[in-house]
């Protein structure tokens, strides 16, 4: 995800989870672009009236992680799951506040392929989104955080696996059920 070593990126988190204030500086560089390249990619699927940048996505992102105080960071991937779920409540709360119904009112239908999302259109409602995955959850927690983790996250299914501690195939077979699991759900909608 990013040009530095991940264990560079892991010394550095658990460091800042300890206190260290030098180490934020440091991690600072390496951790933004790649949370611009993430909010890129979300904002690139927002319509062309979207008021939200991405600049302002990754700062609202990265002024949230860091006003944790004494989070024990496990690695990169960790930091990149939680800032994935930070982005999904953002853009959640942006598309409520700006006047999104329940299930579209001129929303476009949520788009999920193998990179990252499920059906074919590339415009995005992140409101039904948001319901569909708090449903998931409700029926299979690890299938939503599956999605949440490869879609907002970003992250392989390698990473994926690391950040949930179960084997890839087992994050391959939850993403295949959870794919068309959303597809139907949002097919509906």
């Amino acid at each position: 995800m990013t040009t530095r070593p991940p264990r560079e990126i892991t010394r550095l988190l658990v460091a800042w989870g300890n206190g260290d204030e030098a180490a934020l500086a440091d991690l600072t560089p390496l951790v933004y672009q790649e949370l611009h390249r993430l909010a890129h990619r979300y904002m690139s699927d927002e319509g062309t009236g979207h008021t939200l940048q991405t600049t302002a996505l990754v700062n609202e992102a990265y002024v949230r992680l860091i006003d944790w105080k004494n989070v024990h960071w496990q690695n990169r991937a960790h930091f990149f799951g939680v800032s994935a779920q930070l982005m999904r409540r953002i853009l959640v709360d942006f598309a409520r506040s700006r006047g999104y119904q329940k299930r579209g009112a001129g929303a476009r239908p949520i788009a999920l392929d193998e990179i990252a999302f499920v059906v074919g259109d590339k415009s995005t409602d992140m409101v039904a989104l948001d319901e569909a995955l708090t449903a998931l959850a409700e029926l299979d927690p690890r299938h939503s955080r599956v999605v949440e983790l490869r879609f907002f996250g970003g992250l392989s299914i390698e990473e994926t696996a690391e950040v949930l501690q179960v084997s890839p195939a087992t994050v391959r077979r939850d993403w295949s059920l959870a794919r068309a699991w959303l597809h139907s759900e949002l097919a509906t909608t």
